[in-house]
């Protein structure tokens, strides 16, 4: 069947008549049941339905044309269970010429929807959060328009006022924390920026409430979204003046390509095109940030998921400005903890940092612009904290662990006072740590261990000093790609080197080339999909497919690091043929320069890291081609038990410490000892104190971690023999256990080692 586009014009008088339903009389149930007739003939369709969200992620049908009246009220389907249940589940709109051919139809004979062929439905959105469904069908097999689908969705946005009201289902049914009870409570996310806080909290700019909806002047509202993202910029721009914003470096750099959002003209064009179709510039914002993260919520691409909140925290700031309202906020007390569903950066640097303890947050990722930030000012970060809004209010006392990931909300006087003694504690080692800055890392026994920083980010070089680490061992140099919006050029990239450089000194610096694919995707690779990323197209594999990528690096790396020693290492390299290649990019860069007449690094340095075990039966022909290796011990022991580490279902089920894992290490240590290439461990066991312990024992006289780490690690090492260590290791070769953890921590505390 052949359909006309919805016009602007049909779409605001649908608007208004909808409007003039739901302020006129009725209950709210017999405003409903006139709603779906209205739309049904304004969208010539034999049917239109309305399911709401039950208690129990149930979807009921509470009105209905053109399917049987008596199904009302009795027809329920689980979210995820049929199309309708399908659109919930997602958050998504679906449009089916041919709806009953699709597998996840689901036929309820007592609706008597067996003679309808097309369906189209849309989710009823309010606050981010699913109410229910609009659908309607067509016996025909009708190709729906997109310009029907925009007008669907905006009539559902209309709807979710109705259905919020209360009057269909009690208010408290359509929130997630309808049994909630306030008792104290312990919740589980993740570690995003670590360190320890107490304080009260401060929910972050609650849900904007958006009162008009249907606008009568289109062309008043295109002038008042023009005024208020003109406003909305200028915030912005003057931000960025701030003194410790107005320098380069990353915190700069994340809010230009924030800024860079703010002016994006096809958002803007969005929200023009919605406004048109009849909405208030409020109500426009907000559908085209429902259609924005309805279209990119499922995406696996982390990139493309933390620039969605980039654009919440933009859309609630230009509601805002609209509403003549641009908060900033108000704590309520000296020490506040924000707590959000998501956070931009801007958000962040506008709270008072001598106020702010710490921040959790529902979703967030290590990744993300605002990770970052918090990460630059050691400000304690918990993210993924599933539930925390719906478990708090502001005012609530709160604990934050966000070394391990534990919020504890409204905690008893109990819970309260150990973990103020931690944080006693905490403060009483941070101190000996610092104390003992300019102290060597040596064993009893005179064996000197070099400790050294992994780093991102150029903010992160500053550690160096506070911490007295030997050099940075590990430089992820994808981390800048991942932050900004577009690649950076080889003039950008040499300047991001350059500062590195200038802020470690005289301090080595190892880049690593970029490790990108899995879940780090950079822009112009989102659109990759795999079955099995962490084992697929990504680091060294993608580099040597895209040389043009590696090549400028090298280019940038070398100009960077004229007339000084520079140390480059391949990622994920599983053959020596790959090490070979990479090194043949470097070297014809290296020819390049020389030809143009630039300044070279007073020395190369080359190596690779050492993440996929079969290159570890390769090494006795791979060490004499390299100048020095690095165990990337996360994902080589996720590899080596085919365990993927960000699988909850996995967690603990394999140990670093089993005699699997120690018997692969002895044998990278033994073999770079007998080519005497000096070997380095990355991973996440050089930063834990015991797992750091076996490492010296192993052989291992190299460790690089994150900066927290450096203090407990050197307090380890000053406190063991690494003879005797290394001769009880010995003694549990072979061992059958799963895990020797155990027995090696009894020998720290028989011996006094500080763990």
């Amino acid at each position: 069947m052949n359909r006309q586009p919805v016009s602007w014009a049909g779409s605001r008088r649908t608007l208004r008549r909808l409007r003039d339903i739901m302020a006129g009389a009725g209950s709210a149930q017999e405003q409903l049941d006139r709603i779906v007739t209205l739309i049904a003939g304004d969208m010539v369709a034999e049917v239109c339905s309305v399911y709401i969200r039950r208690a129990g992620e149930v979807l009921e049908l509470f009105a209905t044309e053109g399917l049987r009246r008596d199904a009302v009220h009795r027809t329920r389907l689980q979210v995820g269970e049929g199309l309708v249940g399908d659109i919930a589940a997602h958050g998504r709109p679906l449009a089916l010429a041919d709806a009953r051919s699709h597998p996840l139809f689901a036929f309820r004979p007592e609706t008597g929807e067996e003679a309808f062929s097309s369906l189209m439905g849309v989710p009823i959105i309010r606050g981010g959060r699913v109410l229910g469904v609009l659908v309607v069908q067509n016996r025909t097999q009708r190709q729906y328009a997109d310009e029907e689908i925009e007008t669907l969705q905006t009539v559902a946005m209309v709807l979710a006022e109705l259905v919020a009201a209360g009057d269909l289902v009690k208010r408290g049914e359509l929130r997630p924390d309808a049994d909630l009870v306030l008792l104290p409570e312990r919740l589980d996310g993740s570690p995003l920026s670590p360190g320890l806080a107490a304080g009260t909290a401060l929910l972050h700019r609650p849900r904007v409430t958006i009162e008009t909806i249907v606008a009568e002047d289109p062309e008043h509202e295109l002038a008042r979204l023009a005024e208020a993202t003109v406003a909305m910029q200028s915030q912005l721009e003057e931000l960025m003046q701030r003194p410790d914003l107005s320098v380069a470096g990353e915190p700069r750099e994340i809010l230009e390509t924030y800024l860079m959002f703010a002016r994006d003209r096809g958002w803007r064009q969005r929200i023009e095109e919605a406004i048109r179709s009849g909405l208030t510039a409020e109500a426009a914002v907000q559908k085209a940030q429902n259609d924005t993260r309805a279209r990119m919520a499922p995406l696996a691409d982390a990139f493309m998921r933390e620039r969605l909140l980039d654009l919440d925290d933009l859309t609630t700031r230009l509601i805002q400005h609209l509403r003549d309202d641009p908060q900033t906020p108000t704590p309520i007390g000296e020490d506040i903890v924000i707590i959000a569903r998501s956070l931009g950066p801007a958000e962040l640097l506008n709270y008072d940092r001598d106020r702010l303890r710490a921040v959790v947050l529902e979703e967030g990722s290590a990744t993300a612009h605002v990770t970052i930030i918090a990460g630059i000012l050691a400000l304690p970060m918990v993210g993924r904290a599933t539930g925390i809004l719906s478990r708090i209010e502001s005012g609530d006392p709160i604990l934050v662990d966000a070394d391990s990931g534990f919020v504890y909300v409204r905690p008893g006087e109990d819970v309260h006072a150990q973990f103020t003694a931690s944080m006693r504690r905490h403060d009483k080692l941070q101190k000996r740590y610092a104390a003992s800055r300019d102290l060597p890392a040596k064993t009893r026994d005179g064996v000197v261990i070099s400790l050294r920083l992994n780093a991102g980010m150029a903010g992160d070089v500053q550690h160096l000093q506070s911490t007295n680490a030997d050099g940075i061992g590990l430089y992820r140099t994808e981390i800048p790609f991942m932050v900004r919006g577009s690649h950076p050029d080889v003039a950008s990239q040499t300047n991001l080197y350059s500062r590195v450089l200038e802020e470690a000194v005289d301090k080595p610096v190892v880049f690593r080339t970029l490790d990108i694919g899995g879940d780090k995707l950079l822009p112009h690779f989102s659109d990759i999909a795999e079955d099995n990323p962490a084992m697929g197209w990504r680091a060294i594999r993608v580099a040597l497919d895209r040389p043009a990528l590696l090549r400028g690096q090298f280019r940038a790396l070398l100009a960077a690091h004229a007339g000084r020693e520079m140390s480059v290492m391949f990622p994920m390299v599983a053959e020596i043929s790959e090490f070979v290649a990479a090194r043949r990019l470097l070297d014809m860069e290296v020819a390049r320069a020389v030809d143009r007449g630039a300044a070279l690094p007073s020395n190369i340095r080359v190596g690779v890291m050492v993440e996929v075990p079969a290159l570890i039966w390769q090494l006795s022909a791979l060490l004499p081609l390299l100048d020095f290796i690095t165990v990337g011990t996360n994902d080589l022991i996720q590899f080596l038990f085919a365990s993927d580490r960000s699988n909850p279902r996995l967690e603990g089920r394999y140990d670093p410490l089993s005699p699997a894992v120690l018997a692969l290490l002895t044998e990278i240590v033994d073999a770079c000892a007998a080519a005497d290439v000096p070997v380095t461990v990355c991973g996440e066991m050089a930063g834990r104190t015991i797992e750091a312990m076996v490492l010296v024992g192993l052989g291992f006289r190299a460790l690089s971690m994150v900066p927290g780490s450096i203090g407990p690690v050197k307090a380890m090492v000053r406190s063991i023999s690494s003879t005797v260590l290394a001769d009880y290791l010995a003694a549990l070769k072979g061992s059958p256990a799963h895990s020797l953890r155990h027995r090696l921590r009894g020998f720290a505390l028989d011996r006094g080692v500080e763990l």
